[in-house]
């Protein structure tokens, strides 16, 4: 964090005013981003902690997909899962999503309004795998459905395709059992192929006008030819395995 805050002035503000600072709603809602990386390191042990929870949380998630893959390749002798990757909001994600949200630049404001802070993205061979892992840990007793988007049957309009869970997990604590938010995407080796390629796209920031309409069009059609293959594929394995 060091390094970060650019005006000198925040440096020097003393404990009881910065301990002012953060607890009133008014400010909170109008701290700079400088302010909010100097709350962050004056309450680092506070800061650990709230990123603790859903470091927590994506282990939990991450074990459950993890599980119903061994169980998978015993049942049907193969994994659905090709490989499950995970991670936390940067502190500037978060400031820009509050900024965004229009909330206090607090802890509480960030748990209770931003759902995305921890996120699993879980890629699967084919989208048949997709809708069974997703129902198979809806199911579990402990996992609480807060939104589902199906972008693949409703693919965005620039082709992106996945299908998006937000669900609350509890982590137990020393003390405590603590709800947590996650966001869980579910998508093929081709959607994520392809999503990853747009994403660096969309933050490239030096490429022309002209040239990024057609390289957008372009993606729109890759994406289109990936959903095509997907189902192709899909058939091919339902072929093999006896299924049709």
């Amino acid at each position: 964090m060091k390094g970060l805050i650019k005006d000198k002035e925040m440096k020097n503000i003393d404990s009881e005013m910065r301990q002012e600072l953060i607890s009133s709603e008014a400010t909170a809602m109008s701290m700079t981003e400088e302010e909010f990386f100097a709350h962050f390191e004056k309450s680092m042990i506070s800061n650990q902690q709230f990123f603790m929870y859903y470091r927590c949380a994506i282990m939990e998630i991450e074990t459950k997909f993890k599980v119903l893959n061994e169980q998978f390749s015993i049942n049907s002798e193969r994994n659905p899962i090709e490989f499950i990757q995970s991670r936390i909001k940067s502190y500037g994600s978060l400031y820009r999503k509050m900024i965004a949200k229009d909330i206090p630049r607090t802890y509480a404001a960030m748990e209770a309004n931003i759902y995305d802070i921890a996120g699993v993205r879980v890629v699967c061979s084919f989208i048949e795998d997709i809708y069974r892992l997703a129902d198979c840990f809806l199911r579990q007793d402990d996992i609480r459905l807060i939104e589902r988007k199906d972008y693949i049957s409703e693919p965005k309009a620039n082709g992106y395709r996945s299908l998006h869970l937000i669900v609350e997990v509890p982590i137990f604590l020393e003390n405590e059992k603590k709800p947590v938010k996650v966001e869980v995407q579910l998508r093929t080796i081709a959607m994520d192929f392809w999503a990853s390629l747009e994403h660096k796209l969309r933050y490239k920031k030096d490429i022309q006008p002209e040239t990024l309409g057609m390289l957008t069009s372009e993606l729109k059609t890759c994406a289109d030819e990936s959903a095509a293959l997907d189902k192709r594929m899909q058939v091919i394995k339902n072929i093999i395995s006896g299924e049709i």
